[in-house]
């Protein structure tokens, strides 16, 4: 079994920067992607960002040159620097992890952590 734990979340003023964090942990054999989704009130979870094990990134077009990916793959964490924060950001944001802990892949999700941009 695999766990993510996500910190980093918090309210910030529009323009503003946040960085969020997300370790995974147990028996864990490779992760590949690793990333961001979020989802706003009333809304469905959408992609933000994910990176694969070699560098690849896919990023949703509202975040192309604001938040940036970037992963540690020594210690199973993925980070999330947002910057130039919108007021439309706002949302729980989900760390997402593809593992193989045993035999096969199988998808983990974070417990979220609240994104609150205020205008």
């Amino acid at each position: 079994q695999v766990q993510l734990v996500e910190s980093g979340g918090g309210l910030v003023q529009a323009g503003g920067s946040l960085r969020l964090s997300c370790a995974a942990s147990g028996t864990i054999f490779s992760i590949n992607p690793m990333g961001w989704y979020r989802q706003a009130p009333g809304k469905q979870r959408d992609l933000v960002a994910t990176m694969t094990s070699t560098g690849s990134t896919n990023y949703v077009d509202s975040v192309k040159g604001r938040f940036t990916i970037s992963r540690d793959n020594a210690k199973n964490t993925v980070y999330l620097q947002m910057n130039s924060l919108k007021p439309e950001d706002t949302a729980v944001y989900y760390c997402y992890a593809r593992a193989r802990s045993a035999a096969s892949y199988s998808d983990y999700w974070g417990q979220g952590t609240q994104v609150t941009v205020s205008s």
